[in-house]
């Protein structure tokens, strides 16, 4: 019997060996590992197990199979991931159709997982992430692909690629992205050099500027989390960590500091933390282990954002990205908010995905009477991972391109 697992989806591994077996059509492919440390990073460049370096520390290559024995694994490591890459000997070949990954363990029914196609020339693919759970192991179906090899990814998690002996011929693409518009150029050099995962994106929400005629124009981007309790899976499926990296890769087009506050909103304070292009893998689960689950604070949420906007002294306008998961408790402070920001120099975009009721954000400007002209919504639904980057980052900028040109 085979269980097929969706993408973001995570099932429990037994104890001992368990292996993954990557089989891609229509392309020479190599698999590689990568062990991190509970801080998304390799210990060493000896983490990342590929072909000219085909063992360490419990997982193996052997073909195009990776072979984690769970009881070898050292403490320190907390993740290991599974990436397939294009063979540097096809120069020019992608991935158009994702790579079968088959999860087997003894005395467990075999695991089988397929991405969604891809469409953007992406040359490497992260297919799973075994991660500790307590005392046990459990693995997590991602598919999410990047266009900048495996080099790129390999920088992306902390490793040196010159100590590695990474092939050149999978470094990451040029750092400058040239949009469908001619002649306009987004410059996303900090992407590469420290987050070559985000570049691909970070191109994607860059066209979306130079559309919207916003291309060179700057803004402090902020991150609101839900936090409430029926946010628990979409925390746990890498759902909230793949929407947070989205918004960080649009904030790069916007301000080259590479750094986005983050809010956690529940049912007590407002928790303020930082994502960045040198610590983005896997920091929404990082951090929100440490707030408590809870009726989500929007309103408190929003004051600690203007607070810290305030206190920063930034004279760009703040583009302030809310993701909520269902109807407000405190809807009249919320639209109080609204109302007394909108002489800040504060664009306020719900970004509604989760399972719950959004009428209120829904309808913000629905009445005649009552518009705020620093509020929009948009509906990335139950699974904004699904939604095209062309179409996320158009859903998320119109809008403010609109307010930022009135």
């Amino acid at each position: 019997m085979t269980t097929s697992l969706l993408k973001g989806q995570n099932a429990a591994l037994s104890a001992g060996p368990v292996t993954f077996t990557v089989t891609a059509t229509g392309l020479a492919a190599d698999v590689s590992a990568l062990l991190l440390g509970p801080d998304g990073k390799v210990r060493g460049d000896d983490d990342l197990v590929f072909y000219n370096h085909p063992k360490h520390d419990g997982v193996s290559i052997s073909g195009q199979t990776v072979t984690a024995d769970l009881d070898r694994l050292p403490t320190d490591v907390a993740t290991i991931v599974v990436a397939a890459s294009v063979d540097p000997l096809q120069p020019g070949a992608v991935f158009t159709s994702a790579p079968r990954l088959t999860i087997t363990q003894s005395g467990t029914p075999a695991k089988t997982f397929t991405a969604p196609d891809f469409v953007a020339r992406e040359t490497v693919v992260v297919l799973a992430e075994l991660y500790r759970r307590g005392d046990a192991w459990k693995v997590r179906a991602v598919g999410q692909g990047y266009a900048s090899g495996l080099a790129g990814l390999a920088t992306d998690y902390g490793v040196d690629i010159d100590d590695a002996g990474t092939d050149p011929a999978t470094a990451p693409v040029p750092a400058q992205a040239r949009s469908a518009s001619p002649g306009a150029v987004v410059d996303l050099t900090k992407v590469e050099r420290q987050a070559p995962g985000l570049l691909e994106p970070a191109r994607q929400a860059g066209q979306a500027l130079v559309r919207t005629g916003l291309a060179g124009r700057r803004a402090a981007v902020y991150l609101v989390l839900d936090h409430d309790w029926h946010m628990e899976e979409l925390y746990e499926s890498f759902a909230v960590q793949a929407f947070a990296e989205r918004v960080l890769a649009l904030s790069a087009n916007f301000d080259d500091d590479g750094t986005v506050p983050v809010i956690f909103s529940s049912g007590r304070e407002p928790f303020l933390e930082e994502i960045r292009l040198d610590n983005y893998r896997g920091r929404i689960g990082q951090l929100h282990t440490q707030v408590d689950w809870g009726w989500g604070n929007v309103a408190d949420a929003m004051r600690r954002a203007v607070s810290h906007y305030q206190e920063s002294g930034a004279s760009d306008p703040a583009f302030v990205v809310i993701q909520v998961g269902d109807e407000p408790w405190d809807k009249a402070e919320v639209r109080s908010l609204l109302q007394n920001t909108a002489a800040l120099g504060v664009f306020w975009l719900f970004v509604g995905f989760g399972r719950g009721k959004l009428a209120f954000y829904k309808n913000l400007n629905a009445s005649t009477s009552a518009t705020f002209n620093n509020v929009a919504f948009y509906d990335a639904s139950k699974n904004p991972g699904a939604v095209p980057g062309e179409r996320f980052y158009n859903g998320l900028v119109d809008a403010f391109a609109t307010w930022m040109k009135a």
